[in-house]
């Protein structure tokens, strides 16, 4: 839904980043204070690692934003996804474990999945090289919010994480909008206050929540299913192709996400 969102802003793709934050604000901390969360941290090693999510959001959203003005819808939330990928090896990694054979079917059937919905949705050529770089930097960047969020979460509730990281991304990513020289104020504000709404206090409120109860592996395959919600929304409103091969990867992720919620086998004990 976001990258349809900012097509739709009616300001420079960065500014958008920022009325996404900086919109979302209020709502945020409402509902962190209706709910008892506090938002300044417990340390200052806490703040310096929300600081740095925080860093790697707005820059992410910076460059995805501007890759979304570059290519293809499908393009754009294809190459952002690396990060999905990425925070899944890095949820291996954390385990200090080789992946099971349900695992691996898993992270097969979405990287084949994601493999169909690129060929079926992305095209690759020059026109659309600037646009696809930007894409696959924000999904590098977005790896490491993703990060810092997991080690963040463990000590911090979610509403007031959310709420104090997108204000100081807020800080970081509204001079990138300016020295861009983006149109800053919409005309209509409807498509700015929906992607703060929808983008921000929604999607990123249930990922933060998730991250603290969900292992990265599982984080990492659900956010996956953009893709396919993407090449849907880009079929919709813009007249990009959609085939069976997009439904075949939709279907896929699909899979992966049954196969990494089934449970483990437990080891025999000696």
């Amino acid at each position: 839904m976001g990258p349809f969102l900012v097509r739709q802003g009616g300001v420079g793709p960065v500014a958008a980043g920022f009325w996404r934050l900086a919109l979302a604000l209020p709502f945020l901390f409402l509902l962190a204070h209706f709910a008892k969360q506090p938002i300044r941290p417990a340390n200052r090693r806490l703040f310096w690692i929300i600081a740095a999510g925080a860093f790697f959001f707005a820059t992410d959203v910076a460059a995805w934003n501007a890759g979304i003005m570059l290519t293809k819808l499908g393009n754009a939330t294809l190459f952002g996804n690396i990060g999905s990928f990425l925070f899944a090896a890095f949820g291996l990694w954390l385990a200090r474990q080789w992946p099971s054979p349900v695992q691996s079917a898993a992270l097969a059937a979405a990287a084949l999945g994601c493999g169909l919905l690129m060929w079926g949705s992305a095209e690759l050529s020059l026109r659309h090289l600037h646009g696809d770089l930007l894409s696959v930097l924000a999904g590098l960047l977005y790896t490491g919010y993703l990060i810092a969020i997991d080690r963040a979460r463990t000590q911090v509730p979610p509403l007031g994480l959310l709420a104090l990281s997108s204000l100081l991304a807020s800080f970081v990513i509204l001079p990138i909008a300016l020295v861009r020289g983006e149109t800053m104020i919409p005309a209509d504000w409807t498509g700015v206050v929906a992607l703060a709404l929808c983008s921000q206090v929604v999607g990123q409120g249930l990922l933060v929540y998730a991250i603290g109860h969900l292992s990265p592996l599982i984080v990492g395959l659900a956010l996956l299913t953009q893709p396919a919600l993407s090449a849907l929304l880009g079929w919709i409103y813009y007249d990009e192709t959609l085939t069976a091969l997009d439904g075949v990867g939709a279907l896929l992720i699909a899979i992966a996400l049954v196969l990494v919620r089934l449970r483990q086998p437990a080891h025999a004990t000696t």
